[in-house]
């Protein structure tokens, strides 16, 4: 007997083509790059729009610059557009003729950097311990906290205050009244809620570590965002200070450098209001005086424009705090 076997047929599996077009990866890219170009009109209608965004704020700075090199008369002529017309440095000649200038940048940068230290260590610390649920009685000092974005004394009852704590025609005048922003409070408590949780200062209190230890090796390094956020605000905002100062400060050797410009230019006015000094006419000094302006604009901007493209990164991360919950 003759036994016999069905003859199975087996497929077997074609092989898998090996794409030539590379890995997952490289093929992930390529879709991204033709996503980007799939429409050609709204990436040209997008970065149109920018560089013309681009334009309107830097042309006016630039205009500002030039025009301080330039004669009045050509600026109000229309003459000056891309380039200085009848060059002159009379206005920055006037200016630093003025023993006081340097003094007042002495001043300002003095009133900048120990105002911003207060600001951002007095905000870091508020907005954290607020942060802490276990805080008691959190909510009643947060209402304390809004309820002065809704309710001011006035410039009168300041001035009071200012007086009677012994701070008049002393820095303390100038730093102090404004060091804590409610505003930048709000964004550093929600932060710190967002952010540090927890559970991070749980396994840190196991660890022995204090409260104190926790928040300066822990809490501080993660937010090295909200910190530089911080500075940037509180840096622009101390530079650009001079109503405090102008009412709380009577000796002219501390005037900040935004009051000594403002000075110079108000008797640069009177001057030529009264026709006295090395002024011929009236008009000789109204020219003078838009020369003095336009420097002074140049003058009190440098300082700020060297200092912030260097934090530039870290302002962009901050900027957008709260933005995206984690």
């Amino acid at each position: 007997m003759t036994n016999t076997f069905p003859i199975v047929k087996t497929s077997l599996p074609a092989e898998t083509p090996v794409s030539t077009q590379g890995g997952p990866q490289q093929q992930a890219k390529r879709g991204r790059k033709r996503d980007r170009f799939a429409d050609p009109l709204f990436n040209t209608v997008a970065i149109g729009t920018l560089l013309l965004a681009i334009l309107v704020i830097i042309y006016p700075m630039y205009f500002i610059v030039i025009a301080s090199f330039s004669e009045p008369s050509e600026i109000l002529n229309g003459n000056v557009w891309l380039w200085p017309a009848g060059f002159t440095i009379e206005g920055y000649t006037r200016i630093f003729s003025d023993s006081t200038i340097l003094q007042g940048f002495a001043n300002s940068i003095l009133y900048t950097t120990v105002g911003t230290a207060i600001s951002v260590a007095t905000i870091l610390c508020a907005a954290y311990a607020l942060s802490r649920k276990d805080l008691y009685g959190r909510t009643f000092f947060m209402l304390l906290f809004i309820i002065t974005m809704f309710i001011d004394g006035g410039l009168i009852a300041r001035y009071l205050v200012v007086r009677d704590l012994g701070m008049l025609d002393s820095i303390w005048a100038v730093v102090l009244p404004g060091a804590v922003g409610v505003w930048n409070l709000i964004i550093a408590r929600a932060f710190f809620e967002n952010n540090v949780p927890g559970e991070l200062r749980d396994a840190a209190q196991m660890d022995g570590a204090s409260d104190f230890r926790f928040f300066f090796s822990v809490v501080l390094p993660l937010s090295k965002p909200l910190i530089f956020l911080m500075i940037m605000i509180h840096l622009v905002a101390n530079w650009n200070a001079f109503f405090d100062a102008l009412i709380f400060l009577n000796d002219e050797n501390k005037y900040p450098l935004q009051l000594v410009l403002r000075n110079v230019l108000i008797q640069s006015e009177v001057t030529a209001a009264g026709g006295a000094g090395a002024l011929d006419s009236y008009a000789a000094a109204q020219r003078l005086g838009e020369l003095i302006k336009y420097g002074m604009i140049v003058l009190s901007t440098i300082p700020l424009l060297i200092v912030l493209p260097f934090m530039q990164k870290h302002f962009t991360k901050g900027a957008l705090l709260g933005a995206v919950k984690s």
